[in-house]
């Protein structure tokens, strides 16, 4: 089976979709630098150089020109590096990117996509190291996304590229280096359903992103103890989907949450 890493799954949701269509901008600081992003936007912008562009220190500027681009027929994908670069833009995020399709009377869709990546790691220190997805999934009008492995990041991504609304994509950086089963072909994953990772009678467990590795490491050992657990990978965090979590529950009489 074809596998790629994390980043290559990124990196290659993007490439497709630019390529069918070319409304799709990528926009970010750092996205033509030699690292590419951690490797997600490596060398894009020599292929599409009138659909990626570097962007300076503005955060909150340039996310309102996310919006703009948004709401003239283009659907902007906006990078940010760590997740605190986008507290400069809260005001555009929370209170204009959300709100524009019900200010609007739900004439105009916001079809805009904010990459957060979220984590530590060597150098990052207290200011650029947190996970704030919770924050974001407590904004009506946002669809939070958190995908554990590389065949749900292209999925995913592709399928919020290609959503009427704002998206807000979280990459945990430690994913980045994961490989898993990805198909060459564009396809969608979508974004109001969890996955079920095996099936069990004693536990539900349920997480989200780079958590659901460490759970899938439990499982495995739990089952040496004959206790057969029910693993649960959001994939979303807004909207949930409860009706999953709820038939699990009711089978398994337990929960356990892993954030």
């Amino acid at each position: 089976m074809r596998t790629l890493y994390f980043y290559e799954s990124i990196r290659e949701a993007l490439e497709q979709s630019i390529s069918k269509d070319k409304s799709v901008i990528v926009m970010g600081l750092g996205v033509d630098d030699p690292k590419g992003v951690f490797g997600t936007t490596l060398n894009l912008h020599k292929k599409f150089e009138t659909n990626v562009y570097d962007l300076p220190t503005a955060e909150n500027t340039f996310t309102g020109i996310g919006l703009g681009l948004a709401i003239s027929g283009y659907k902007p994908v906006i990078v940010h590096q760590r997740v605190e670069f986008s507290l400069l833009s809260i005001e555009q995020i929370f209170n204009q990117i959300s709100k524009w399709f019900y200010m609007s009377g739900g004439k105009v869709n916001v079809p805009i996509v904010i990459r957060l990546i979220i984590g530590k790691g060597w150098g990052q220190g207290p200011q650029h190291s947190q996970t704030l997805e919770a924050i974001f999934s407590h904004i009506p009008g946002l669809k939070v996304v958190c995908p554990s492995n590389s065949y749900d990041a292209k999925g995913m991504l592709i399928s919020s590229i290609e959503d009427p609304d704002p998206v807000i994509f979280f990459e945990h950086r430690w994913l980045h280096s994961t490989k898993d089963f990805v198909p060459k072909k564009k396809y969608r994953v979508p974004l109001k359903k969890c996955s079920l990772i095996g099936k069990g009678k004693d536990l539900t467990i349920v997480s989200f992103s780079y958590p659901v590795l460490e759970c899938i490491k439990a499982v495995n050992f739990l089952k040496k103890y004959n206790i057969n657990c029910e693993l649960i990978d959001l994939r979303c965090l807004r909207p949930i989907d409860y009706s999953s979590i709820l038939n699990s529950v009711r089978k398994t009489k337990k929960i356990l949450v892993v954030d």
